[in-house]
């Protein structure tokens, strides 16, 4: 039986990686065992980055929101409570654009909740 040689795949995997550190400092762009460790370090930041920037948006959308609504005399919470009872279902992402960008929209939402 022939025995199984793995250098084309460790080859292609050190390939993969090395191409991942482009432009990492020093030896991490180009030595396989420094370039792993940042590479898999990156990745798992990445992820996390991936869930924080939701959580920001929706901070920035709630932080927009309660800005435009004081400025017509309502509170963030009282506002979404009266959207909520008036079941006017729209999202805080389409709230914050209205009150970026068409604030006569966002005062007649205001004025029909009160």
């Amino acid at each position: 039986m022939a025995r199984i040689k793995r250098g084309l795949n460790a080859k292609k995997n050190h390939k993969k990686v090395l191409k991942l550190a482009k432009g990492y400092y020093g030896a991490k762009s180009n030595q396989f065992k420094m370039a792993n460790q940042a590479v898999m370090k990156s990745l798992s930041y990445a992820y996390t980055g991936r869930k924080l920037r939701k959580r920001d948006l929706r901070r920035l959308w709630i932080t927009r929101i309660n800005a435009a609504a004081r400025i017509h005399g309502l509170s963030y919470s009282r506002f979404i409570n009266a959207l909520k009872q008036n079941n006017i279902e729209i999202n805080r992402k389409m709230l914050s654009e209205m009150a970026v960008n068409d604030p006569e929209g966002f005062k007649t939402l205001v004025e029909s909740v009160k």
